[in-house]
């Protein structure tokens, strides 16, 4: 039986530079691409999971988002990594959150299902812009009259949330409580 290619220790080091110099998450299958010999996917997980525990206490943070692996600083500490780039976020309208809110808990769903639902027109600004973020994306259209298409958020709107599925948006009825603090 051949030896290992790779000790763990080098394993956990590779892994690690590949996710702290990416610029997207990384999933399982491009990680395996970084060896020679073929890591299990179960392993990789082990091996992500100690990486996680070895940057606890520290400002950033190993998190697995719906596109794959990625470190992160951790929330607390946004605040001040915001000084170094004081430009503005952008703002949403009222009517592009409402809209995306929609799209989010009911998908897929046309734009009039939206407009039923708000009780108003929706502009096709507010669709372009939502679409433009890169957090929606048509999936498909109605088999009705016109043909409507159907939105649907993306991986992208996931991973900029930092969740892994849509199961992890809040309930509708916290969502609810919020507002009206």
């Amino acid at each position: 039986m051949a030896a290992p290619l790779y000790e763990l220790s080098e394993i956990k080091l590779i892994i690690e530079t590949a996710l702290l110099t990416s610029p997207a998450p990384l999933q399982l299958a491009e990680l395996k691409k970084l060896f020679d010999e073929d890591l299990g996917a179960e392993t990789l997980r082990k091996i992500l999971e100690q990486l996680r525990q070895d940057w606890e206490g520290r400002g950033v943070e190993l998190v697995s988002v719906a596109s794959g692996w990625r470190f992160r600083a951790k929330p607390e500490y946004q605040q001040y990594l915001d000084r170094l780039t004081p430009s503005m976020s952008p703002r949403y309208s009222r009517s592009v959150m409402e809209t995306l809110a929609i799209i989010a808990y009911r998908q897929p769903v046309t734009r009039g299902d939206i407009e039923e639902i708000r009780g108003v027109t929706v502009s096709s600004s507010v669709i372009r812009s939502i679409e433009a973020r890169g957090w929606i994306d048509v999936v498909g259209h109605r088999e009705v009259p016109g043909r409507p298409a159907l939105y649907a958020t993306t991986r992208q709107f996931l991973d900029d949330l930092n969740l892994r599925s849509l199961s992890e948006l809040p309930p509708l009825e916290e969502i609810g409580a919020m507002k009206d603090l």
